[in-house]
């Protein structure tokens, strides 16, 4: 099958660390590769962002990357992409009228489906939807959640199918008034051969516990919540990454929110914070800790836990979101009340103090990781959805998915 991903402001070709847009990097990255590996031709296209790059690159066996002209050739905030769609959707139509015409559309995130829908209907192809993060939670506190969310609700009527990630995205999906018909999960996939247990780790010091903690430092990620939890963790380090790159960290408002956070409760000598580290750094930084922490307030799906899961490392973490889909509490690792530091700190420092149960948390983490999120299984989900809106799926085959 012939598949056209979009996803403007986030090209699988970089490696962006904490920048915007790096997990829906990664994961166009690794669905696209495992299509191709099941035989389909993707061609991926991303907004040009910078001079001097081809017009098209082959990542992966079946699979091109199309740097689309719209826009100045610069590194633009998602806030500021929405006047180039128009653009976008135009080159993709002529793209599609005169050359290679795909016979299915997968859009990741809200500003790629408007491009994708404008350009998709006026072919005849049927288009996919993939937002990975909803207005409610991105942009409501920032006073541009209410017209974001009115383009998500109509994109997700648009559209011939929104593949949420997780049955939490699901219920945002189905408040914003996306109709839930229309909606089919499949969770994200994880590279079980990048991320693994084997291979060198990150520098640390052996008599004191390591808790890692990844993700943007931005309030509702529960940074602070995690900080003062380490007043009832003594003995132990806690490794932040995330924000922007290390020589930049000293200036960035949220990081210094975080070190006087550490200073306030007295921790800031076992507070650590490292700054974004590339995806291909990140392995070493999993198998160095014994722990990873992450403590949203409200998610629809943390990325780093199911990396650290496929490095063998098991997870404290809040019950919200996808997290209470994808950490088995018990099993794989322990969910607590969101934005309450004392349950969170009590947690860390029972797993910390408890080698066994450790390590009866990693192996199971690590069989789940594997069992669960492997591209290969989520590649075979998303083709089948393909299958099913282009008209060569059943409905059998369509109910299967959506019970995933």
């Amino acid at each position: 099958m012939r598949i056209a991903m979009i996803s403007e402001h986030a090209s699988p070709l970089a490696d962006g660390g904490d920048a915007t847009g790096g997990a829906q990097r990664r994961h166009v990255a690794d669905l696209s590769a495992a299509l191709g590996e099941l035989g389909h031709e993707v061609r991926v296209y991303t907004r040009r962002d910078r001079d001097g790059l081809d017009d098209v690159v082959t990542m992966a066996s079946g699979v091109r990357v199309v740097h689309v002209p719209a826009g100045p050739s610069e590194t633009l905030p998602p806030e500021l992409l929405l006047e180039h769609m128009g653009d976008f959707a135009k080159w993709l139509r002529q793209a599609w009228t005169a050359d290679w015409r795909p016979e299915v559309v997968h859009a990741h995130f809200w500003t790629s489906g408007l491009a994708a829908v404008t350009a998709a209907r006026q072919v005849g192809v049927p288009v996919v939807q993939s937002f990975h993060e909803l207005a409610d939670l991105a942009t409501a506190t920032q006073g541009r959640g209410a017209s974001r969310s009115g383009y998500e609700r109509a994109l997700g009527r648009a559209v011939d199918r929104v593949v949420a990630q997780s049955q939490d995205e699901v219920q945002g999906l189905v408040r914003i008034g996306v109709p839930r018909a229309r909606l089919t999960v499949v969770p994200a996939g994880v590279d079980s051969e990048h991320f693994t247990p084997e291979g060198p780790s990150a520098e640390r010091d052996p008599q004191r516990p390591r808790i890692l903690s990844v993700g943007r430092l931005v309030e509702r990620k529960g940074l602070g919540d995690v900080i003062q939890a380490m007043r009832y963790v003594p003995g132990a380090e806690c490794v932040v990454i995330g924000g922007p790159p290390p020589d930049q960290l000293a200036s960035d408002p949220a990081a210094r929110r975080l070190r006087a956070l550490a200073e306030k409760f007295q921790v800031s000598d076992r507070v650590r914070l490292i700054g974004g580290v590339p995806a291909k750094d990140m392995p070493a930084w999993y198998r160095s800790a014994d722990v990873l922490v992450a403590a949203p307030w409200q998610e629809q799906f943390e990325l780093a836990p199911l990396e650290a899961m496929a490095c063998g490392l098991p997870i404290v973490g809040t019950a919200v979101g996808g997290l209470t889909e994808t950490v088995v509490d018990g099993l794989t690792g322990d969910l607590v009340a969101a934005r309450d530091p004392r349950a969170l700190g009590g947690a860390l420092r029972r797993l910390v103090n408890d080698k066994v149960r450790r390590f009866a948390y990693a192996t199971a983490a690590l069989d789940r990781a594997r069992q669960a999120y492997s591209w290969k299984r989520v590649a075979s989900q998303i083709g089948s959805v393909y299958a099913t809106v282009t008209g060569r799926g059943k409905p059998a085959e369509e109910e299967a998915v959506a019970q995933v």
